[in-house]
């Protein structure tokens, strides 16, 4: 019985923890570049991605043999729906448009934002591997594709004007 306990308790606290810190490092990197939502938005989102999707778990678990089992259904597709709907008004918060210089900014920042609650919910559904490789590549390419572009924007005014 303890250890049936320490599963239910400890485990989706792992998860949630490893989803936040993985979403540290996107966020870290956010940070440094001085952007809207840096280190503990990232963590916070990856972190309440997974710990939704463990807590659908965990109410199908509890539930789903009671007389509630006819009525609750396991659809984890919905729970990921509220989550990217949810993130989605986060991420809009970040995107400023300036009509004066006809920019937008905080689009990466953004699509982050949504990319940490994806990396969330891939801890959750136990893609622990898939999860850490992901934030490796996220991370580069928010710092190594900035060098690029800032590259391209410098190459189009030498050769556009």
């Amino acid at each position: 019985m303890i250890s049936l306990e320490f599963d239910l308790i400890w485990i989706p606290i792992v998860k949630v923890i490893f989803a936040m810190f993985l979403g540290g490092l996107m966020g870290l990197e956010r940070e440094l570049a001085d952007k809207p939502a840096g280190l503990r938005t990232h963590m916070l989102v990856a972190g309440s991605s997974s710990l939704l999707v463990v807590l659908g778990d965990i109410m199908i678990t509890n539930y789903g043999g009671s007389s509630l089992g006819g009525v609750i259904r396991a659809d984890p597709i919905r729970i990921m729906e509220a989550i990217i709907t949810g993130i989605s008004f986060l991420g809009a918060g970040t995107i400023i448009f300036r009509n004066r210089d006809e920019t937008v900014e905080g689009l990466t920042t953004a699509a982050s934002i949504l990319f940490s609650a994806a990396i969330g919910i891939a801890v959750a559904l136990q893609q622990y591997l898939l999860a850490s490789f992901l934030t490796v590549i996220a991370i580069v390419i928010l710092l190594g594709l900035g060098y690029i572009e800032g590259f391209v924007q410098w190459l189009r005014k030498q050769l556009y004007g």
